[in-house]
C-alpha cells in the first residue's frame, strides 16, 4: 500500500527538469521531453525563433 502520492512524488525532486542544451548552450533542455525549451533542439531542425526576439546561440546574436 501506499505506492504512488505525495510520498512517492517527493523522491522526484531535487534533480532539476531542465539540463544545458547542446546547441545553444542554455540551461532549458528538458530531460524528459528531450526538447530545448530555448532553441527547439531534439524537436526541430530549424531554430525556435520569433520576429519580436533576439536570440542568442552560444552568447552570440542571432540577427
Amino acid at each position: 500500500m501506499g505506492s504512488k502520492g505525495t510520498t512517492s512524488l517527493g523522491k522526484m525532486g531535487g534533480k532539476g527538469t531542465h539540463i544545458r542544451c547542446r546547441r545553444c548552450g542554455r540551461h532549458s533542455y528538458h530531460v524528459r521531453k528531450k526538447r530545448c525549451a530555448a532553441c527547439g533542439f531534439g524537436e526541430i531542425t530549424k531554430l525556435r525563433r520569433y520576429s519580436w526576439q533576439n536570440k542568442k546561440i552560444n552568447r552570440t546574436r542571432i540577427v
